[in-house]
């Protein structure tokens, strides 16, 4: 793939991985330049993290583009018309109120040859119209933008949850000072994770892949599990028995009622119906291509000190 400029639209969890792998692909591509956007303030920030990812960027040679994706749609054009295609890295920071589809028009607009739009989560379609969570309504009528034109190629991937979201408290599935697990749904409802790190380096394989990928949904995974594997795994890296409970899909739903604009109830909701948050492994880009990817319980044993739990068993 020659001649070709990328633009990447952020820096964050997701973006850094990005532009590690598109770097590290391209390093023997002839003519391919890579440019991120980024706000003035980022690139001029003295915030420890953002000036070391900063200094990162620089060092893997990246162009440093200061723009802001809530200026007006025609500046957003201007910036666009000079790339030749666009990775979408931004996150739902920006909420719902037509953003994604915004970016969307820009880019088209700004006659891009090839598209990578912030989809990077679970099945959209799967899942349809009006679920618990209403940014994902938005998500569908970027894929209807898409495929309404051929004038801009596009690649939309699905990757699940990230790995680390299973492990984290605010998603309510695992409790390390309580020792408890909760499964969403049923135990038998599984979910598809995969790390930003192999998200970043399918993402690039995918970019330059030959023959080029266009006009598809590519899904990849680390690994798929239920919420019963998940529980056995917790269990057998800290060596204790943690209390098992259920959130059943009709507490999940009195949850909403109650606190119907709480985000974190509304991806409860989502991944306790179990629709369009998993699929097989043998089904992935990654199994085709064997590329190896990160499990859930590789991850939760590099990145949790199961040491240090909190002493003392559930009743």
């Amino acid at each position: 793939m020659e001649n070709t400029s990328i633009l990447v639209l952020g820096a964050g969890e997701l973006g850094m991985p990005v532009i590690r792998n598109l770097v590290a692909k391209s390093k023997h591509l002839p003519n391919v330049k890579i440019t991120v956007l980024l706000r003035l303030s980022t690139i001029n920030s003295t915030d420890i993290e953002k000036k070391r990812n900063i200094d990162e960027l620089k060092a893997l040679k990246v162009e440093l583009l200061a723009g802001d994706l809530t200026s007006p749609s025609s500046v957003l054009i201007q910036i666009f018309k000079a790339f030749d295609a666009v990775v979408s890295c931004t996150g739902y920071g920006n909420g719902a109120g037509g953003f994604q589809l915004k970016l969307t028009r820009a880019v088209l607009d700004a006659g891009v040859k090839r598209y990578f739009p912030w989809q990077f989560g679970v099945d959209f379609e799967i899942i349809g119209r009006g679920s618990a969570q209403d940014l994902f309504d938005e998500q569908l009528d970027v894929r209807q933008l898409l495929r309404s034109q051929k004038a801009t190629k596009w690649v939309i991937i699905s990757t699940g949850l990230f790995t680390s979201y299973l492990f984290e408290p605010f998603f309510g599935v695992l409790n390390l000072e309580t020792k408890t697990i909760n499964a969403l749904g049923s135990w038998d409802t599984s979910v598809t994770v995969t790390t930003p790190e192999d998200i970043g380096k399918l993402t690039a394989e995918i970019f330059f892949n030959e023959p080029i990928i266009e006009d598809c949904i590519v899904y990849i995974g680390g690994d798929t599990l239920t919420y019963r594997q998940l529980a056995d795994i917790v269990e057998t890296l800290s060596g204790e028995k943690f209390k098992r409970e259920i959130i059943t899909i009709d507490q999940l739903d009195n949850d909403l009622k109650i606190d119907p604009n709480n985000f974190v109830k509304k991806y409860q909701h989502i991944f306790g119906n179990g629709a369009g948050v998993s699929w097989g492994l043998d089904q992935t880009f990654n199994f085709h291509k064997r590329i190896d990817t990160m499990s859930a319980k590789q991850w939760a044993g590099l990145n949790i000190n199961w040491k240090q739990l909190p002493l003392g068993l559930t009743d």
